[in-house]
């Protein structure tokens, strides 16, 4: 019954198919929502998550699978905690990353990094293993940087994607590969945007 969204067909000259179209629909509105502080934005990554996890299995990138679960359940704590975190429980505000965090964020990195990269190498058919390893716990921080509403989540989704479109196009993912390029865009867009409202706060 499903065997339609994975039917190949051309779009603009680009191989792609109806489950990429729609992951790539998906994945930039939720994007642009999330630049925006817009709530419904986590609605659009769950569903993301869903389709662009089957996507990543059938071309081996197990790491980007995985780590559409954690998008998925990422998505409802960022929705819970822009809706009602903060003391009061209305929402968060945007702020800055707590310099503390960072020694944190880079162990992190380095050891998840190193771990799933030699587990994958070792134990899977899994393709770019400590590549796509890298850029998967790039990318769990700063979802979760993005959750807590911390600014500098923008900076590193900018080099996160920009690492992504150059991995997606070797993969032969073209139309994901461009979705990663709107998003390098729309991470720009929303660094600024919310630098903004920092500065705003700082004056109110």
């Amino acid at each position: 019954m499903t065997d339609w969204l994975n039917q190949t067909i051309s779009l603009a000259g680009i191989a792609t198919t109806w489950l990429e179209i729609l992951g790539f629909i998906t994945g930039a509105i939720c994007v642009y929502l999330n630049t925006q502080q817009n709530v419904w934005g986590w609605l659009f990554g769950i569903v993301n998550a869903v389709l662009y996890a089957i996507v990543f299995w059938q071309v081996r990138l197990y790491a980007d699978t995985g780590l559409q679960g954690y998008y998925f359940l990422t998505s409802i704590y960022g929705w819970w905690m822009w809706k009602f975190g903060g003391k009061n429980h209305d929402g968060i505000s945007v702020t800055r990353t707590p310099v503390r965090m960072y020694p944190v964020f880079g162990l992190i990195f380095i050891a998840i990094t190193a771990s799933w990269g030699f587990l994958l190498g070792k134990f899977t058919d899994a393709s770019l293993t400590y590549a796509d390893s890298a850029l998967t716990v790039a990318s769990l921080i700063g979802q979760w940087m993005m959750a807590r509403k911390y600014l500098e989540n923008w900076i590193l989704w900018i080099i996160a994607d920009a690492c992504y479109v150059v991995m997606y196009f070797y993969k032969d993912l073209h139309l994901t590969a461009i979705l990663y390029a709107v998003f390098l865009a729309l991470a720009v867009g929303g660094y600024v945007q919310w630098k903004r409202d920092v500065v705003q706060l700082k004056t109110q």
